[in-house]
């Protein structure tokens, strides 16, 4: 958000408080009657930056009320500390104009496999490149995502019915599931932010990987991945914010 630095602290308070109501109130769509203090509650499970400062806004619609309803042009009854003004300010900013996850965390060497690859190469290769989550591609698409989890847990199943060395060339299609797509795995475009990433991992704690390309579409080369091992440096992003 831009920031007029001619401004008193308490009309860049009220600014930044209204760029966080407008933003809130548009993206998920809440009524206008709806107050600042429960569209912030309802907000909390659906949002990491209203949830790490939950408490804090609440405090502030407050202090917002106070100054909007007993102050006039000559009288402002309450100029809110620096550290309440950047804090708000930052907050704004966040969450009007949140940072990418392109443009810091994910990852953008990305190994890719093609959904033919035994599942003795696939695992060959992932000793030899320290790369542990696998995009498989099979006729331009995104199939899924192989890992040693997935793979183990294949083997597994069957290692008392068939011998190693058999499954062992078994296509690494074969251990990928359907029912994996948008629940192991997801596909966003690049415009996700840092705040919805961390926001999928919370809400979906079997979640391991953000596969993201250009419009968010299987067909699409990939640009960037994360995975859940990502979280802190999410979270830090969002910390450190200014």
């Amino acid at each position: 958000m831009i920031i007029n630095a001619d401004q008193t602290n308490a009309q860049r308070f009220i600014s930044a408080y209204n760029a966080i109501d407008q933003t809130i109130r548009s993206v998920y769509n809440y009524k206008r009657n709806m107050t600042f203090s429960d569209m912030i509650r309802r907000t909390v499970p659906l949002n990491s930056i209203v949830r790490k400062y939950e408490d804090k806004l609440i405090d502030y619609a407050r202090l917002r009320n106070s100054i909007i309803h007993n102050s006039n042009d000559e009288f402002i009854i309450a100029e809110p500390h620096d550290d309440v003004v950047k804090l708000m300010e930052k907050i704004a900013a966040m969450i009007s104009k949140p940072p990418r996850v392109i443009d810091s965390v994910a990852r953008k060497n990305i190994l890719t496999i093609t959904s033919d690859l035994s599942i003795r190469s696939v695992m060959a290769l992932m000793a030899s490149s320290g790369f542990k989550s696998l995009p498989v591609y099979e006729d331009g698409q995104i199939l899924g995502i192989a890992s040693p989890n997935r793979v183990v847990d294949w083997v597994g199943e069957r290692i008392e019915s068939e011998k190693i060395d058999k499954l062992l060339e078994t296509p690494i299609s074969e251990t990928l599931r359907e029912s994996d797509a948008n629940v192991r795995f997801c596909i966003a475009s690049e415009d996700i932010s840092v705040q919805e990433a961390i926001d999928k991992f919370f809400s979906n704690r079997l979640l391991s990987t953000i596969i993201i390309t250009k419009n968010g579409s299987k067909f699409d080369k990939i640009s960037g991945i994360i995975t859940v091992a990502d979280i802190m440096d999410l979270n830090k992003i969002i910390e450190d914010y200014e």
